[in-house]
């Protein structure tokens, strides 16, 4: 879809102006996004779980890093041979089209390895390009020096999701792509890959624009 097509999708969301009383400033885009978008869940909880992890140069980043921005979250590892690549290629669908617009620098996107000791620094720099990943606003995020192994494992679980290791290395996990606001808001949750990810993109587009909205008059 070329960048006119998506912005034209998007101007054709309806209730974009948001009622003084709503009580978050997505809940008229949460109404609309979950009977347009099976695959959508609310959560709206005032804050996401927040982290401490390292790039693939070992720099800190924190979710604290991003409270400007929303950000699209995603579990996996490297060596996943099931629906880990697929997950990535879905999120690179997503990126491609958010970074044809002006939200590119109003979204940050964050990949966390649920295998650190295996996804080295030199894998975690040569995941992204394969899958069309975008360095400009997508991280590949592992432990810091000192965290345990599981680490990644335990955070994920702080979202609901879980990574159960089994044999040849493997995990078992589901796949959900995680939403959270400015502010550092859980706004919401994609799962599987079966979603539109247009949907998801008109749904960062709605938090875009409300973000910027006074909640009082």
């Amino acid at each position: 879809m070329n960048r006119r097509a998506l912005l034209l999708a998007m101007a054709a969301i309806p209730g974009l102006a948001l009622p003084a009383h709503a009580h978050h400033p997505g809940a008229d885009l949460d109404r609309l996004m979950g009977s347009a978008e099976k695959y959508f869940q609310v959560i709206d909880a005032p804050a996401a779980p927040g982290f401490e992890l390292a790039d693939a140069d070992g720099a800190p980043v924190r979710l604290a890093d991003f409270a400007g921005k929303i950000v699209v979250l995603n579990f996996l590892f490297a060596s996943c041979t099931d629906v880990c690549p697929l997950h990535s290629d879905l999120i690179a669908r997503v990126q491609q089209m958010v970074n044809a617009t002006p939200m590119k620098d109003m979204v940050q996107f964050l990949t966390v390895t649920t295998d650190p000791a295996a996804d080295t620094p030199e894998i975690l720099k040569a995941y992204g390009p394969p899958h069309g990943l975008d360095p400009r606003n997508w991280l590949f995020l592992t432990t810091r020096p000192g965290q345990a192994a599981d680490a990644t494992r335990e955070l994920a679980e702080e979202y609901n999701q879980r990574f159960d290791p089994v044999d040849d290395g493997q995990q078992m996990h589901g796949v959900v792509t995680h939403i959270i606001d400015r502010g550092g808001r859980f706004a919401a949750k994609f799962h599987g890959l079966r979603f539109d990810p247009l949907n998801l993109v008109m749904y960062v587009n709605g938090l875009t624009n409300k973000a910027a909205m006074p909640t009082d008059q």
